[in-house]
């Protein structure tokens, strides 16, 4: 009777711990407020720059702070998928320091968007990568990640969700239409998300992103869609996986590595918009 008691009172004790107000990430959303603390003691750093010469003297050197500037903005927003099996699993992944990942929101299978780094920092989630002359993606996009294993079609809820988050970032932003793209898309040698169940198209729709148009003019013979590739922004130095990347992207009823009369077409249409 004894070790049943004991049992029953960390049974209680567990629970409490999970109900606390402060919630069940409070650590992490405290080390998470400090590190932005040293952020911002940083950015009100009003130090001269301390130089020297070539022969060790110092340079001559003051503050005048300018009353032009501003806080610098994102400029793509990168599409992810998790890769995991649900959001709670997803928040524990990008809380734990040892994973070194993240992304500036997640969005729930049931639609719920979960803000995990401001919009202004900097998030752990494109990784290397070459996007046009872009290759620092994490420096100047937000990353959103899907709740979704790779495997299965995009919840209903969670495209909604999107969608109202992509009109935000977009207007907030001035976010241009181009730069609305997927991890495939900027590391095609390395990652196949949000893949070819991702409704681009209805993306598109709302202009995030383009797509091709309904009806195809026919690729003309001197077409080079290697070049029109990078156009478009692909790194072409594996050819092959630009290639997966674009079809995962806009064809995505066949992802093989050749191109068909099809999929010519609809890159010819597509990079004419870029």
């Amino acid at each position: 009777m004894k070790n049943i008691y004991i049992y029953l009172c960390l049974a209680v004790l567990v629970l409490l711990a999970s109900c606390s107000p402060k919630g069940k990430y409070y650590k992490t959303n405290k080390v998470y407020t400090h590190q932005a603390d040293s952020f911002a003691r940083i950015l009100k750093s009003e130090q001269p720059a301390m130089l020297t010469d070539s022969m060790g003297m110092s340079i001559p050197s003051e503050w005048v702070g300018t009353v032009n500037f501003g806080i610098r903005k994102p400029a793509y927003v990168i599409i992810h998928y998790t890769a995991q099996n649900s959001l709670d699993e997803t928040e524990r992944t990008f809380t734990l320091k040892r994973t070194a990942v993240s992304a500036h929101y997640v969005i729930g299978r049931d639609g719920k968007v979960v803000h995990m780094v401001n919009d202004y920092l900097r998030a752990n989630q494109a990784g290397i990568g070459k996007w046009g002359s872009v290759i620092d993606m994490n420096s100047c996009s937000i990353g959103i990640e899907l709740d979704n294993n790779g495997e299965e079609p995009f919840s209903e809820p969670l495209i909604n969700s999107l969608i109202s988050l992509l009109t935000k970032l977009k207007k907030a932003y001035s976010i241009p239409t181009a730069n609305f793209i997927g991890h495939e898309d900027f590391a095609p040698k390395r990652k196949p998300d949000p893949g070819p169940l991702f409704p681009w198209k209805r993306m598109a729709e709302h202009s995030f992103g383009y797509w091709s148009d309904d009806v195809l003019e026919l690729a003309p013979d001197n077409f080079d869609p290697v070049i029109a590739l990078r156009l478009i922004g692909y790194d072409t130095s594996d050819l092959n996986s630009a290639i997966v990347a674009f079809k995962r992207h806009f064809v995505q009823s066949d992802i093989k590595g050749k191109w068909t009369q099809l999929d010519l077409n609809i890159l010819y249409n597509v990079y004419q918009k870029y």
